[in-house]
């Protein structure tokens, strides 16, 4: 997902604590090195930016931020829904960042090639996202969006390898 000249690094989510950090959504492979103390972001919308990191920690696995701009809770509720931005021309380590607009409607397909269904929807969890699957039958199934799982994205190719563990295709919706 790109804005223009710009990648998505990451969405803003729900503040945490009182102190100004938020939850986001990484949309990057190399959060380590993206989110380093004293850079800068542009933002989506742009009125919330630029933002200065202030601090980076992980926490049961989710990643908190904050920032200069932001020092308290209402500060981090204002920036719910951002989007940060850096120059998708001076990235090149993103090449294997996938979003929403690439792999909806891609065919589903298990290792051996057998069609399972098309993409629908792609989910943001704070662990792991989780593409939705319109199966070939007609019932959705939800795959996690980790490479064990989904070892290959040939947006070229318009399909996704799938090598579900037994069963997780075959729950029932709830």
């Amino acid at each position: 997902m790109t804005a223009g000249d710009d990648l998505v690094v990451a969405r803003i989510g729900k503040p945490h604590g009182l102190k100004g950090e938020v939850t986001v959504r990484v949309h990057t492979d190399a959060p380590e090195e993206r989110f380093v103390v004293g850079a800068s972001f542009r933002t989506d919308p742009p009125a919330r930016g630029p933002l200065t990191l202030r601090t980076h920690r992980l926490h049961n696995g989710i990643h908190l931020l904050a920032f200069d701009e932001a020092t308290d809770r209402t500060a981090a509720e204002q920036l719910r829904g951002t989007q940060l931005l850096v120059d998708a021309q001076d990235d090149a380590d993103e090449d294997d960042a996938w979003y929403a607009d690439d792999l909806i409607g891609l065919t589903v397909v298990d290792p051996q090639g057998r069609e399972l269904g098309t993409v629908a929807e792609l989910h943001d969890r704070p662990a792991q996202d989780l593409l939705e699957v319109r199966l070939v039958g007609g019932a959705t199934g939800y795959v996690p969006f980790v490479e064990q799982i989904v070892p290959e994205v040939d947006i070229d190719g318009g399909r996704i390898v799938v090598d579900a563990p037994p069963g997780l295709l075959d729950l029932p919706e709830v």
